[in-house]
């Protein structure tokens, strides 16, 4: 049985996340049978303690996409975010080790700038008229002399204990357990709820015994993914950070009425204006979003490194954008979620580390990831239908 285009547009749209999975058994049994080494008790890939770091790797790069997906939903673009998330880096640790202030006051003034700077760039956009690539372009350029400036072009170091935890803490056994408890009970009562929901507008459900094995199967990978972790020191804080995130994103994005309004300005601007919806407001809030991610990974950041270097958050803002891509966002907006996009930067990050490992030269390295990206596009645009 020979498929057709029509089959293949039809598997992509209707299985992105499933494939994007598949996508990443597939990276990770490469390299660990790669990095297999019978002296050293196996594969050096497939370990709790790398798995760990690929996914404090990842955080960031994570809470970046999580919000730079609704920005490109909403039809609009962000070219600033690896340089303000490093100048917010740099002002947690100038405040941390030469003012010497309390984590609580260091997070709250970060946050805040990040929020009010996110909401700026968005009034630029959106009530300025000034297109987003160029505002951020030029945000790309101020925040980086900003850092530049606030550091002295020095490393600012060394971070106290509390603020290192933000980026380098675990969980403790029982924490983590209950964790993937309260996780999985939330899966299963939001797999009911939106059940009913469909059942309720007489929608099409799959049967419960199709139900019940996917959420069986759900358990067993978040239960997997946490005792794993736990064998080796426990589920890192910036991973934990990152699954809040997720949460708190995908009921933004799936169950508000400001969620709803992301993907219909993405999908027909003029449309949804003409509806009654303050477009230029949802387009402003948007970038505060994205303001606030850029606090969390300039924090975790500076956190992990323990210290804030002038350097920090180069070409993020790339590995974000493509992150979104891979993960199934559209390029032309009112297309994507967050899921996909955290998948898109594991699968990233576990290119990025397996390589690595590999000693494969840096400059692959951008090869690889640059063609994935252009891959991932063409994806997009085959699975629309919209090929010449």
């Amino acid at each position: 049985m020979t498929m057709t285009r029509k089959d293949v547009r039809t598997f992509l749209a209707s299985n992105k996340i499933a494939a994007l999975l598949i996508i990443i058994a597939i990276i990770w049994a490469f390299f660990g049978y790669m990095t297999y080494d019978a002296d050293l008790g196996g594969s050096q890939f497939l370990t709790a303690r790398n798995f760990s770091n690929l996914l404090r790797q990842m955080a960031i790069t994570g809470m970046l996409a999580s919000a730079m997906v609704f920005v490109i939903v909403a039809g609009e673009i962000d070219l600033s975010v690896g340089s303000l998330l490093g100048m917010l880096g740099g002002i947690a640790a100038v405040l941390d080790v030469t003012y010497h202030w309390p984590l609580a006051g260091t997070v709250a003034v970060v946050v805040l700038l990040g929020i009010l700077i996110g909401l700026f760039v968005g009034w630029l956009t959106a009530y300025q008229g000034i297109p987003s690539f160029i505002v951020t372009l030029g945000g790309m350029l101020v925040w980086r002399g900003a850092v530049l400036g606030l550091t002295g072009g020095i490393t600012v170091a060394p971070a106290s204990e509390p603020l290192k935890v933000i980026g380098q803490g675990y969980l403790p056994d029982l924490a983590g357990n209950a964790l993937a408890v309260l996780l999985f009970l939330l899966l299963v009562v939001l797999a009911f709820r939106t059940r009913a929901g469909r059942v309720k507008h007489s929608l099409p459900v799959a049967s419960m015994p199709m139900e019940l094995a996917r959420l069986i199967g759900v358990g067993i990978v978040v239960f997997g993914f946490v005792l794993t972790l736990d064998s080796y020191q426990g589920v890192p804080v910036p991973v934990l950070i990152l699954l809040v995130i997720l949460g708190v994103f995908t009921v933004v994005g799936n169950k508000t009425v400001f969620g709803r309004r992301i993907y219909a300005v993405g999908s027909n601007m003029e449309a949804t204006r003409l509806s009654g919806v303050d477009v230029n407001l949802v387009k402003m809030l948007v970038f505060g979003l994205m303001g606030l991610m850029c606090a969390f990974a300039g924090l975790t950041t500076t956190a992990r490194l323990a210290a804030g270097t002038p350097s920090a958050g180069t070409g993020a803002e790339l590995d974000a954008i493509a992150s979104c891509f891979i993960g199934g966002t559209s390029m032309r907006g009112g297309v994507g979620t967050v899921i996909g996009a955290l998948v898109g930067a594991l699968i990233m990050a576990s290119l990025d580390n397996g390589m690595s490992m590999l000693g494969v030269e840096t400059f692959w390295q951008q090869i690889v990831t640059g063609l994935i990206l252009v891959a991932a596009v063409w994806m997009d645009i085959v699975s629309s239908g919209n090929t010449r």
